[in-house]
């Protein structure tokens, strides 16, 4: 099959695109031929080493965590799918060598959901990993429910435009987002109040907010980090993907998880999540599109598309 890997760490010229052996399909495992697969920043990190301290890592490593396709096989132990349901999934297991950027991904039960029906492949793809770490965030970190004012920093990337969205399902009265100006309109139009980024950034909040808002996530981190556990209304309700250890803050590494991923599933179907895709490769051209994601700035997801 056609994948795209990594024999070694380093930059982004080392990731590769060409014939790989096709996985093993364990018990509890569903084989499913990849139609597209998310781009996200933990997809450069693997290339660089950023994850080597927390996985054990197995060369050659395919790249990739997030999926959206279509069931070929299930392991002898699988019930819930069947050959030709289509699926979404966060594929990541608890080393790192077979991931998604691949025609064929053998994929644990555990990460799996039916994809939603009412979007596109690239769409659908765009989900698990972005969606599963704002809706983990925001409610079983934060603990967002009606009523709140939530602010997100960098709202208008893959995670953050979703986390608006997920934020105003959970009740939240007010979502305030950061981000450039020229993602102002954009933000409005996924029900958050824009403010720009950069110095003086908490005054412009406070302008909005006088008391602060009641919870916070950050998709930043840095002084933008530490300035939000001043900012926050409510002590300790401060949530971080970015930095860990800082004080009066919670980290978030998200997992998958098949009952929060059915969820957004729910949600987007209901039409109250909407996933944008800022732009489109063939797998062919990974590594474009994860110097794409690298470069920041996207509006919304970054996706490999794999030919049907």
């Amino acid at each position: 099959m056609k994948a795209v890997m990594i024999d070694e760490y380093g930059g982004l010229d080392r990731v590769r695109y060409g014939e790989h052996p096709e996985p093993k399909l364990g018990p509890d495992q569903v084989l499913v031929r990849t139609r597209a697969a998310g781009v996200n920043p933990v997809d450069w990190k693997i290339v660089g080493g950023g994850l080597d301290p927390w996985f054990e890592v197995h060369f050659p490593v395919v790249l990739g965590w997030d999926l959206a396709g279509v069931v070929e096989r299930t392991g002898p132990a699988v019930s819930e799918f069947a050959p030709g349901d289509e699926v979404v999934g966060y594929v990541r297991e608890d080393h790192i060598q077979r991931g998604t950027f691949a025609e064929l991904v053998a994929a644990p039960v555990r990460t799996l959901a039916p994809k939603p029906r009412n979007v596109t492949w690239a769409q659908a793809a765009g989900l698990p990993l972005a969606g599963l770490t704002a809706y983990q965030a925001l409610r079983h970190v934060l603990g967002v429910t009606s009523g709140d004012v939530v602010l997100v920093h960098a709202a208008a990337g893959g995670v953050g435009s979703l986390a608006v969205q997920i934020a105003k399902a959970l009740g939240a009265a007010r979502v305030i987002g950061t981000a450039s100006q020229r993602n102002h309109e954009y933000l409005r139009s996924l029900g958050a109040e824009p403010v720009e980024y950069g110095d003086g950034l908490a005054e412009r909040v406070r302008s909005l907010v006088p008391e602060g808002p009641s919870a916070i996530l950050d998709l930043v981190g840095g002084e933008t980090l530490r300035a939000s556990v001043d900012l926050v209304s409510s002590p300790g309700r401060v949530a971080s993907i970015v930095e860990p250890g800082v004080a009066g803050t919670r980290y978030h590494f998200v997992r998958p998880d098949p009952d929060d991923l059915r969820e957004l599933v729910r949600l987007v179907e209901a039409g109250r999540l909407e996933i944008t895709v800022d732009a489109t490769y063939p797998l062919a051209e990974a590594r474009a599109a994860l110097e794409h994601n690298r470069r920041g700035h996207t509006r919304g997801k970054v996706v490999v598309e794999v030919a049907g």
